[in-house]
């Protein structure tokens, strides 16, 4: 101590004359940068969405890619580029993949094993969307084949010589499948983005979780098998994250004891699917509803004119059970119109499109339950491998681009979004 007094003062003194030009200064290259907006989780009142305290209506899109093509820096600037494209339109929530259950570049390599690579993919995504004011619904396992599914759960199970059955049903009634699907959505939930630091359920870009691509369980067409998986999947959820939203992903159709299952359902098979739209969606921990809109798929026999009428009529049917019996926000999570129909004409495309988003937009203006749609499916050049019968790159087809801002900017007049700055100010101010 004694020794050491002769270097200390000097030492303090300089230090502190550090310290004050800091805190007198030292902010400055911090604040010449804009500060990242601070997001809020959007919630559900009723039959509304919320965000800060004003109804949100929601405009968007599906990319199912994103994650895969986020894998390979090579095709990386595809997702940045979709995820740009979506705000230049005016839109705010894009649906897309958080899963790959097997098969090439999957997420989930096997059963709790997961690829590093993959899910830096998935932070990428999330971490990209937030950049370009994008929210995502995210989707976690698929009732089809695609990306793996419940088929290569049943798989697994099967191969660990742990299934009860090699009927792909049984991934929701196999004690051993709900395990792994359980860890699955446990892993998910709780990741903490290597780019953002933010844990997936803590982070409010993504919107909401969709618990399955159109879940069917055609082995129960009583249902009930179904609604046991869900009511304690969806519980499951909610006991990790109270934080998002969460729908179910269902397709819409009316189960076998309702009253809509002949008048409204497209034909009777659809009542035998183990689905039923209003009982499934009624459970508790369910925040909004979800339909899909696919005509071509469900009639094989109707003109385009007829087909436009029925999606009218159904749409309709699912805004009045959630105005009146649910008491809960539906979102038309997919719809889409095929371009190998006989009949398809590219003028089509746009009349359908239009008949959806007036739905919604009457809806929204009502104070309704018709909460918004997102079209199947947006891509960017290049990507002519990964599309359907449904895909358009928006920008080359000058109608529909157009639709797409008109709609963008007439929600977000309801809302009150188009007097705000930013760029919804530019883009709606232009059609005004």
């Amino acid at each position: 101590m004694v020794a050491g007094n002769g270097v200390l003062y000097p030492i303090l003194g300089f230090a502190s004359c550090l310290a004050f030009i800091y805190m007198s200064f030292g902010d400055l290259k911090l604040s010449s940068f804009p500060k990242e907006p601070r997001l809020s989780f959007v919630e559900s009142n009723g039959t509304r969405f919320f965000l800060d305290g004003k109804a949100l209506y929601v405009n968007g899109w599906n990319s199912y890619w994103l994650m895969a093509h986020s894998v390979d820096e090579n095709t990386r600037p595809r997702v940045s580029a979709m995820l740009q494209a979506g705000a230049n339109m005016g839109l705010t929530v894009c649906r897309t993949w958080a899963f790959n259950d097997g098969g090439y570049d999957a997420l989930q390599i096997s059963p709790g094993q997961f690829d590093e690579r993959v899910f830096q993919a998935l932070d990428y995504v999330i971490a990209e969307a937030r950049q370009h004011g994008i929210r995502l619904l995210l989707s976690l396992v698929n009732n089809l084949q695609a990306y793996g599914g419940k088929t290569q759960y049943v798989k697994w199970a099967w191969e660990e010589g742990v299934g009860l059955s090699s009927s792909n049903d049984s991934f929701f009634f196999d004690p051993s499948i709900r395990k792994y699907f359980k860890n699955y959505v446990l892993t998910v939930l709780t990741r903490k983005n290597t780019i953002t630091g933010i844990e997936y359920r803590n982070d409010p870009t993504i919107f909401a979780w969709e618990l399955m691509n159109e879940p069917r369980c055609i082995s129960d067409p009583s249902g009930d098998t179904l609604q046991v998986w869900l009511e304690e999947m969806t519980a499951f959820i909610k006991s990790i994250d109270k934080n998002h939203l969460l729908t179910i992903g269902l397709e819409g159709f009316y189960g076998p004891k309702s009253p809509k299952k002949s008048t409204v359902n497209p034909e009777e098979w659809a009542s035998t699917l183990g689905s039923d739209f209003v009982r499934n969606s009624n459970i508790t921990n369910v925040d909004f509803t979800s339909v899909h809109i696919y005509p071509d798929h469900w009639f094989h026999d109707l003109g385009f004119e007829q087909k436009r009428n029925y999606v009218s009529k159904w749409m309709r049917s699912h805004i009045e059970d959630c105005n009146k019996e649910l008491k809960k926000p539906v979102m038309f999570t997919e719809y889409g119109l095929s371009n190998q129909n006989k009949d398809y004409m590219p003028t089509q495309r746009e009349q359908f499109y239009r008949t959806i988003l007036d739905i919604i937009y009457k809806s929204a203006k009502k104070k309704g339950s018709g909460a918004g749609a997102l079209v199947w499916q947006f891509f960017v050049e290049g990507m002519e491998e990964y599309n359907d019968d449904f895909g358009i790159v928006p920008w080359e087809n000058p109608s529909i681009y157009k639709l797409t801002i008109e709609q963008s900017c007439r929600l977000a007049r309801i809302q009150g979004l188009v007097q705000e700055k930013g760029k919804l100010k530019e883009l709606c101010s232009k059609r005004d």
